[in-house]
């Protein structure tokens, strides 16, 4: 598994990372995104969706369960799971449009009892380390191993 901790100093290079990792990304990946409220979640989401080839504003989706952007060939999904629970009283196509083939999926708040994320190919975690700067843990599992039980 590919590991490394990132300091950012400002939003901007926050967005700039979330741009590098959009590189390494591919249809049909998940992302799964941690952090304290106000940690540059949106923010990194933001710049990996506009790497993707987005062109319309990314917000955060805090009031609704996600938003989907048009990304040429691909759909990125932006979903904020911070009230949901757990997804097992929820109906269980609530993240299919969200997730699987033709797309790229951010996925902000998400509980370890979500199992339809399970196969989320990265982990992001963002804190706060004063003023602007964010500290950012990116844990990429291989392709290879993407999806298979190896962890």
């Amino acid at each position: 598994m590919a590991q490394r901790s990132v300091e950012t100093t400002g939003p901007a290079e926050t967005e700039s990372l979330g741009a590098e990792l959009a590189g390494a990304l591919a249809d049909g990946d998940v992302v799964l995104v941690r952090g304290e409220l106000g940690s540059g979640k949106t923010t990194l989401v933001r710049g990996a969706a506009r790497a993707l080839g987005v062109s319309d504003p990314v917000t955060s989706p805090t009031f609704s369960i996600g938003h989907r952007y048009a990304a040429g060939a691909l759909t990125v999904s932006h979903l904020d799971l911070y009230r949901l629970a757990g997804l097992e009283h929820e109906d269980p196509a609530l993240l299919t449009d969200y997730l699987g083939p033709g797309r790229i999926a951010f996925v902000e708040w998400p509980q370890d009892t979500h199992v339809e994320l399970a196969g989320a190919r990265v982990h992001v975690s963002l804190s706060h380390g004063g003023g602007d700067r964010r500290r950012i843990e990116v844990h990429e599992l291989p392709r290879a191993l993407h999806g298979s039980d190896a962890s």
